[in-house]
């Protein structure tokens, strides 16, 4: 079972990293499908996206799709709010709820990845993107996630964005909140798993094949249904345990 766990690991960063995205969701679906001690998730979810997300935006600014314009009125609140959110403590049930309905969300997500791009590209209004930013920001810390996996589809459906500009946007997103939130975890006493450093491993390497591939026209296909399949099942086992 635990290589298993380890493959699913590489995987899951292999897929989300070439959509630019860290592959919190993921990693807390896969981690409570194989009955990860909720004490961990939250503190392993975030460090595994630290790297997988900082690759994948390496890859996408490379490739020129990044936008300052784009992400700094998310910014702004989010690091903060998500530095906050990480240090609440929410109950086991509570936190086994709240989880399955993001990743619940994630997994339509995935399913309507393929939403059509607006034909031209809108300038983002500064103060939603400041409320956007913050509510994104907090529920980011709370849960463990980076965030980038509910921004994307808002990037694209307000016409913000398109697809890979969405995918480098995401990624940097995804960076700064999981390193906020990941110092709140740490001031509130979380731990990490022991065996994070092959975690790590695996997921970068994932994620740097998955970056590189992505940002130079990588189509995930049927593929992403299989993601979107594995969070349905751990959305399920948090309802119903």
């Amino acid at each position: 079972m635990e290589v298993f766990f380890l493959i699913s690991l590489f995987v899951v960063a292999f897929f989300y990293s070439s959509i630019g995205h860290g592959g919190a969701s993921g990693y807390l679906a896969i981690m409570a499908l194989f009955g990860i001690e909720t004490i961990y998730m939250k503190s392993s979810a975030l460090t595994l996206n630290l790297f997988v997300s900082g690759i994948a935006f390496y890859h996408f600014y490379k490739g020129g799709f990044f936008s300052w314009r784009i992400i700094l009125p998310f910014i702004i609140t989010s690091i903060p709010l998500a530095f906050i959110g990480a240090k609440i403590h929410v109950e086991t049930k509570t936190y086994q709820w709240i989880l399955g309905i993001f990743l619940s969300l994630a997994a339509a997500r995935i399913i309507f990845s393929g939403m059509k791009e607006s034909g031209q590209i809108k300038k983002v209004p500064f103060v939603t993107g400041l409320l956007t930013g913050a509510l994104l920001g907090f529920f980011a810390g709370m849960i463990g996630i980076g965030g980038g996996i509910i921004l994307s589809p808002i990037l694209i459906i307000m016409g913000w964005a398109n697809m890979k500009q969405a995918a480098a946007v995401s990624a940097l997103f995804i960076l700064l909140n999981s390193a906020a939130g990941l110092l709140g975890v740490y001031y509130s006493g979380a731990k990490l798993t022991p065996g994070i450093i092959i975690w790590i491993m695996l997921a970068f390497a994932g994620g740097t094949l998955g970056g590189y591939l992505g940002s130079r026209k990588f189509t995930q296909g049927f593929l992403r249904y299989i993601l979107a399949g594995i969070m349905i099942l751990a959305s399920l086992k948090l309802f119903i345990y």
